[in-house]
Order: structure tokens, then sequence, then C-alpha cells
């Protein structure tokens, strides 16, 4: 799709974005986003707002009395700095006449199908209502290992559920470099194929002041969201009008082309790494009938090796003999009928292709 076509954009905005040096939300720059949304949406066009900054304000705000573990500082900071943040958002957007709505979220909000529809409900009747969604992590609640790597999973995570057709990531450089951002021999690489990239050969592996992820994490979660059939943009949030020129004919940054489009219940599928259930070891002839251009499930006569315990329902990955991972699927019964059926014809699938998503 082109980008002066897009009808649904997920906008991530970094911390580095937002914030001053000494941490506080910079004024100017929440002004300059709410003013390029409001004019977005009176193109009619939808946006939801990941957005970044809770923590980083919590710290410019206050010091803790005495020392505290990294968890339960972050959580003192993100319940201090959330209020600052989305009071900022709502006063400016009042002012452009718009209506604003905080969505605090989890991991574990994405656990399971059903909780999924419902919070995808939730943002849909948001949507309709003509109201700004303003998303971020719940840091208060999240322990480490239930985090998200950072706001750019989360941004893909959301994009996905709500299959919108470009993702926006606002960062402090003007895209992804060929090398170090800081030698002037580098250049921005403007677009990226639909095809697997090592990333680590020329992108330099540095975090931002204020945030947990880096240009690495930025690269590999665009990849995977652009193989869901929706565009990314990674693009400088700091300059003026950086949003209202992605949506231009010839916008700035680097893009990730979007590969055909997925189902929306394969896009699920898809963002389910964090809760598989068990592995299955398939053969080489598993292997090429699953990377055919034929529409195929995943039979028992392929299956080399059941690992874990799973239930009907639960999500499985798959892996071929040589050790590569190949995808995610839905496991129409438990392992321990599927260790029963291993190597065998005449059966069911263990996952149907409606529910299977291939790397």
């Amino acid at each position: 799709m082109n980008a002066n076509k897009y009808q649904r954009i997920t906008i991530k905005i970094g911390s580095n974005v937002l914030t001053n040096e000494d941490g506080l939300p910079d004024r100017t720059i929440l002004e300059n986003i709410t003013r390029q949304i409001t004019a977005l949406k009176k193109q009619g066009i939808e946006v939801i707002l990941i957005s970044s900054g809770a923590v980083a304000s919590g710290k410019g705000i206050m010091k803790p009395s005495k020392k505290l573990n990294p968890v339960i500082q972050r959580q003192l900071f993100s319940s201090i700095g959330q209020i600052k943040l989305i009071q900022t958002y709502r006063d400016l957007f009042e002012k452009e006449g718009m209506v604003c709505a905080q969505v605090l979220v989890t991991k574990e909000d994405f656990r399971d199908r059903t909780h999924y529809l419902n919070m995808r409900n939730c943002f849909n009747a948001l949507l309709e209502n003509n109201i700004i969604p303003i998303v971020n992590e719940n840091d208060v609640i999240s322990v480490t290992e239930l985090m998200f790597t950072d706001n750019d999973e989360l941004a893909g995570l959301v994009a996905a559920m709500l299959n919108v057709d470009a993702l926006f990531i606002l960062s402090n450089v003007e895209g992804v470099f060929n090398g170090n951002p800081n030698d002037a021999n580098s250049s921005v690489i403007p677009v990226f194929e639909n095809k697997n990239t090592d990333f680590t050969q020329f992108v330099v592996a540095q975090k931002s002041n204020f945030g947990r992820g880096g240009m690495v994490t930025k690269c590999r979660n665009a990849q995977k969201v652009a193989k869901l059939g929706i565009g990314v943009h990674i693009a400088n949030g700091k300059k003026e009008n950086i949003i209202l020129e992605l949506i231009s004919p010839n916008p700035p940054g680097t893009f990730f082309q979007p590969q055909k489009g997925t189902s929306d219940l394969k896009k699920w599928v898809a963002q389910s790494v964090h809760y598989v259930k068990g592995e299955v070891i398939i053969n080489e002839g598993a292997k090429k009938a699953l990377s055919s251009e034929h529409t195929t499930s995943l039979l028992p006569i392929g299956i080399v090796e059941v690992i874990g315990d799973f239930k009907k329902g639960d999500i499985i990955k798959i892996i071929c003999e040589k050790n590569d991972e190949i995808g995610l699927g839905v496991a129409k019964y438990n392992s321990e009928k599927a260790k029963e059926r291993i190597g065998q014809k005449n059966h069911q699938p263990l996952i149907h292709y409606d529910y299977l998503f291939l790397y």
C-alpha cells in the first residue's frame, strides 16, 4: 500500500524523542506530535500511539530516598511519570479538539486468543468513537521475565492485532544506517525488501539513554512486522513534520516493505512466541512441504520428535532437524496424542494451515 493511502497507523515514539536531557518530557516535541496526529485524524486516518516516556519522566521528577533494585526502581519511576506523561498528552490533544485514552498493557494481555480478542474489541471501540489510544507497558506491575523487550515489540503486537496499514517507529536517528551514524561515510538505507537480513553486520548495537532497545532490536521487530503485511517506517521523531512526511509519496527514513497480507489469526500466532508450551521437530520432507507454495498443514508423518507437554489450543514451536526454527502453530491435540502418532499416516494434522505461521 502507498504511504498516502494509509487508513490506520500505529505510531511508536521512543523516550529519547519525547524527553530532554534531564529526562523530563519535551513539551515542544509533544506539541508537535499531537499537532501532526490531529492533522492525520482530520484526513480520516486512524492513529494508535505507542508512547514511551513514563519512566524517563519519573526519573526527572524525583530521586529515590534509598538505593532500589532495578525492577522496583522502574515501577516507582513509571507510577510517577505515567501520570505526568498522560496529563500532558490530554491537555495538548484537548487544545486540538481531540480526545485521547490511556491503555496500559503487559505481555500477559496477549496470552490467549479470547483475551486478545477482548483487547482488540476495546481498541476498536476507541477508534470508532474518534478517540486516540495512547498505549504503554504497565511497568508498575510488569516483572523482568514478563516485560516486553521494549516498546518496539509492544508496537508490533498492537499493529498486528489491529491490522494497521503501517507502523511508524520514531527514534532520535534519521533511519537505519549502513554503519555508525556518527561516521560521515555512513548513509541511511532507504528500503529493506521483504527478505531475511542479518542486521548485526552493519547496524551499531547501542541503546538509547532512557529506553531499553537498540537499533538492531528495532530492525528485527520491523522485519517481523513487515512479514505480517504491515509496512514499517523508522525515522527521526525530532523532525518537525516527520509524521506527515511519512505519509507522503517519498517518505524519509528507512522503509521495510510489507509481504503479502496475512490473516488476523496468523498474525496472532506470529506474535505468540512468548507463550510456547512445547516443540515439534520435523523431517526434511515436512520442511519442504511447509515451505512450498501449496497450502499445507503439519501432519504427524513429518514429525520426528515431540518435546514438552502441551494441550489442544496451545502454541507450539516448529523446528527442523538442523535445529533451525521454522515457525509457530496452534496444536489441534495434546502432546501425548502427538507422541503416539509420530511418523504415522492417516491422522489429522497436528497444526492446521489456518493456525500456522512460518518464518
